[in-house]
């Protein structure tokens, strides 16, 4: 049985390219005249479940450089899944132009058409379009520059040698969540020209390279006038300090790096801060591809271009991908971004077309305007996960989700539930949920904020201490060791607790 008005797009499961074809542009019909999506031009591959795998080992990326931390994942993930127990995703999708989407060829055409929804329209307009995707990253010129990176390094290792070049990669990776600029722009990658220009520097370099200055002795000796107030803040402004991005200052800085060695630090550092905004988005990147998905899926039945089965079978992995476990279950790990994403998708859509008097309370701007579709599409384009949930979460929602807020503080023996489902506990429910996707937040704050070049040439870095959590004792020695690998002189940490700016400890890496 199916919906009247319409030909069936396929039957049964198997597929084949023209089936694919046809389900695109019913797809693309959909997404484009009634959703209104603005997407990158796609590109549609089919891949077997060891590419999958694959890919899941080099960052999801199609073209990356070899490292044998890739491999490690690439057996990790295969044996997981050759015991069952774990699932392959359906696709993956690159944020670039053209828009690569990877289709498993496993996929029954059901699955096929629910991820090329999915995938290549609604993930790809949310990359086209979100701000931050277009402030951080280029998609043009990113698969030209793993390219790029992906000879370039091939080329390190057949001059200066595998170890060499995997112990420059250790360290880099060690430190690539503190690679990226959270508060400025980066330049901009540009593709044939840029690397032209990069070549030419490292020539210049090599060739201009004297290895005198690794050893030259400290310049301020002993006994000589301290540097003053004035000279020290000069000193700062000139190496632009303090300094949040650590593999940045390590690139321009290091005076023991040879130029193909920062050439790495700064490959690192780019691909760190081209998947910056995913992490910032999660919630709204993956709710907009499935609000998109699931109302093409249900536009194409209502059209009569998809049958009952094919709808159910979609249905049934939808339903599996937006389920929120409660907080007892096995399978609990935290809010499901999924299930929180697309509810809020939802939600919007009912808030502009059928509102209560309190969404008209709390939402007078949208509440009965009927627009859903223009107030989605400007949610997509300007807001990242906390600022999203800071402005759309409603009553309705929090009480279906049966959140609330404990205050937790370490010398109780006992948690209190602080914000309820009142007026005023929904804000402070809301502004909570909010805090927790900011990124800022979740990683710690590290910054470079002293130097002496010109004397004992000690790195000293600071750790502004948010809610009293301090780093863990192995891992933070072990990361400093590889900041001192990549700077050849002492380092040392400083935690100091943002609040009260008092010194909370202090660690050194002084030694290889």
């Amino acid at each position: 049985m199916t919906s009247a008005g319409g030909k069936l797009l396929f039957e049964g499961s198997d597929w084949n390219f023209s089936t694919l074809a046809r389900v695109y542009d019913a797809i693309e019909q959909v997404a484009l005249e009634d959703l209104h999506l603005d997407v990158y031009r796609n590109q549609m591959e089919i891949i077997s479940s060891e590419q999958m795998l694959d890919a899941y080992s080099s960052i999801g990326m199609p073209l990356m450089y070899q490292h044998w931390s890739f491999g490690k994942r690439f057996v990790y993930e295969e044996t997981l899944y050759r015991k069952g127990r774990r699932g392959l995703a359906y696709e993956l999708v690159i944020n670039s132009n053209p828009c690569i989407t990877y289709l498993m060829e496993e996929n029954t055409m059901a699955m096929q058409t629910l991820v090329t929804a999915h995938a290549a329209f609604g993930h790809n307009h949310f990359f086209k379009n979100n701000y931050l995707f277009r402030l951080w990253t280029d998609a043009g010129a990113i698969l030209g520059y793993l390219d790029f990176a992906k000879r370039y390094i091939a080329k390190c290792e057949e001059r200066f040698g595998l170890a060499a070049v995997e112990s420059v990669l250790d360290s880099a990776h060690a430190l690539m969540d503190h690679g990226v600029f959270r508060y400025r722009r980066p330049p901009r990658l540009s593709p044939e020209k840029q690397r032209e220009r990069v070549r030419e520097r490292l020539e210049y370099e090599e060739q201009s390279y004297n290895e005198l200055w690794r050893t030259l002795p400290q310049v301020r000796k002993e006994g000589e006038v301290k540097e003053t107030a004035e000279e020290a803040r000069d000193r700062k402004k000139a190496l632009n300090l303090p300094e949040e991005n650590l593999l940045y200052f390590l690139e321009k800085n290091s005076l023991i790096l040879e130029p193909w060695q920062r050439e790495i630090l700064r490959i690192v550092r780019v691909i760190a801060q081209y998947f910056y905004p995913q992490r910032q988005t999660k919630v709204m990147n993956e709710g907009c591809a499935t609000f998109v998905h699931y109302h093409i899926m249900n536009k194409l039945f209502d059209q009569g271009q998809l049958s009952e089965g094919a709808l159910l079978e979609m249905l049934h992995s939808h339903t599996n991908v937006v389920m929120q476990p409660d907080f007892d279950d096995p399978r609990y790990g935290g809010i499901n971004p999924y299930a929180l994403g697309f509810a809020m998708m939802q939600d919007i859509q009912r808030i502009c077309t059928d509102p209560t008097p309190e969404d008209r309370d709390w939402f007078p701007e949208i509440a009965g305007t009927g627009k859903w579709r223009e107030t989605l599409l400007e949610a997509w384009e300007n807001h990242r996960d906390e600022s999203f949930i800071l402005q759309y979460l409603s009553p309705t929602l929090i009480r279906r989700f049966r959140l609330f807020t404990l205050g937790d503080r370490a010398e109780e023996p006992y948690v209190e539930v602080s914000s309820i489902h009142n007026e005023r506990g929904y804000e402070k429910i809301r502004a909570a949920l909010a805090r927790s996707y900011d990124v800022g937040t979740l990683f710690p704050d590290i910054q470079v904020i002293d130097v002496d070049m010109l004397g004992d040439r000690q790195l000293r870095l600071q750790h502004n201490i948010r809610n009293g959590v301090v780093l863990e004792d192995r891992t933070r020695d072990a990361t400093l060791r590889h900041v001192r690998h990549l700077w050849g002189y002492d380092v040392s940490l400083v935690g100091v607790d943002s609040d009260t700016g008092k010194v909370v400890y202090e660690a050194r890496a002084d030694t290889l």
